[in-house]
């Protein structure tokens, strides 16, 4: 008895050590890209000059991980999931490499290695999210502490990496700042190699993926999607979510600072305080997310993570107040995320979860696009401070129907059975 019970505890154990060697790899290769977020367009600031090209190399990064993680998928699931995360990885490291070892590297090659490498972590991110269910499975973690410990890490990777990456910008150089994110992936695919192994029969067939066409597989993906109508209201208001939050941190925050306080230090106090409360909110829920109700749990998280941020700047020019409302309502935020994960992994068939992931993460995605740009015209328009009333009403207004619809009966049921159950 004793010896099956090492057995058991041994293989226990090695599951676990996979859980937290994905985990791992993942805030690595956050850490390294949120770096890279910083140095690269002060590389192109000084080596050009041109505001205009730091905002084309932030797209060269941002438009291919999108389109990739989404068309690539068929692709990725005929080559292997966890194959894809590994080669990936590392052929964004050699990218990197490129970009630190060229000294004088023109704008285009620059701009076309951080097309790859952006092109390879939306194609990544995806294959690392069909990996978390199955290996947080094995661990006997349940997955909606698996998505909020995920979430958090995030959270984390952008509070730290970001004046991470100005000191290495100070000490090293931007250039040289970016081995750091080369090294990040390299050390990220390697433990990703040596010690993350799903079990078996637990990632997609990749011999059923490799009969399927390719069209057909992205039309499967779409189509099961599309039909699950509960799923894509929840990416209807995770997109809202974005668009608010996006024009919040570009736009409305530099503004009010500039107009209420002139000092440039309380942008940074701001979105600090509702990183911080963000943070919070993940190792709180990564505790008691599995006793509460996840559909109304979201439902409360978006009503209550930006339209209230918003309103306050609109309606104070007290620092401390905004500052206190910024910490709640990233204790709010951290729970929405973990439950649109939990829910995708129980609602959609592990053969069309890399498909459906991708789709998922584009459409979100866009919407940080716009957010900016609309706050901007938003307030040419009216003024500051009508802008920010009218976008934190409209928001509140938007984001609250879920709420209003979970009271009603519309969406109660849900949280009786699915996301555990995994019935769509």
């Amino acid at each position: 008895m004793s010896t099956v019970s090492d057995t058991t505890g041994t293989g226990r154990g090695a599951r676990r050590v996979g859980l937290v060697a994905l985990l791992s790899g993942h805030i690595v290769s956050m850490l390294g890209s949120v770096v890279t977020t910083v140095a690269v367009p002060w590389l192109v600031l000084t080596s050009t000059g041109s505001a205009a090209k730091m905002g084309l190399i932030s797209m060269a990064s941002v438009v291919p991980a999108l389109l990739a993680g989404v068309f690539a998928t068929p692709l990725t699931d005929r080559f292997g999931i966890r194959r894809t995360l590994i080669v990936t990885q590392c052929v964004a490291a050699l990218a990197m490499v490129a970009v630190a070892a060229t000294p004088g590297i023109g704008f285009l090659p620059l701009a076309a290695l951080i097309a790859v490498k952006g092109a390879l972590t939306g194609v990544g991110g995806r294959a690392q999210h069909v990996m978390l269910r199955p290996v947080s499975d094995a661990a006997g973690m349940q997955i909606i502490r698996t998505t909020a410990i995920y979430d958090g890490i995030g959270n984390v990777a952008m509070v730290t990496a970001a004046p991470l990456g100005g000191l290495l910008i100070l000490w090293l150089g931007p250039q040289d700042a970016i081995w750091f994110d080369a090294a990040s992936f390299a050390l990220s695919a390697l433990l990703i190699g040596l010690l993350v192994h799903p079990p078996e029969g637990t990632m997609p067939d990749r011999d059923a993926a490799a009969k399927e066409g390719y069209l057909t597989a992205l039309r499967r993906g779409a189509g099961h999607l599309w039909q699950d109508r509960l799923l894509l209201g929840m990416l209807a208001m995770t997109s809202v979510v974005n668009l608010f939050t996006v024009a919040n941190y570009a736009v409305f925050v530099p503004l009010w600072v500039d107009e209420h306080s002139g000092s440039a230090p309380a942008v940074g106090l701001i979105l600090s305080a509702f990183a911080f409360g963000a943070i919070a909110g993940n190792i709180v829920f990564t505790v008691v997310g599995p006793k509460l109700p996840q559909y109304l749990t979201f439902c409360v998280s978006v009503a209550l993570c930006v339209g209230p941020r918003q309103l306050t700047l609109g309606l104070t020019d007290n620092l401390v107040v905004v500052l206190v409302v910024s910490v709640l309502c990233g204790v709010t935020q951290a729970a929405f995320r973990p439950v649109l994960g939990a829910m995708l992994y129980a609602r959609v068939p592990v053969e069309l979860q890399n498909r459906v992931f991708g789709m998922v993460t584009a459409v979100s995605g866009s919407s940080l696009a716009f957010g900016a740009t609309l706050a901007g015209l938003a307030v040419a328009g009216l003024g500051l401070q009508p802008a920010i009333v009218l976008s934190g009403s409209l928001c509140l207004v938007v984001t609250v129907i879920p709420l209003l619809r979970y009271r009603s009966g519309a969406h109660a049921g849900v949280d009786s059975a699915d996301v555990h159950s995994g019935r769509p």
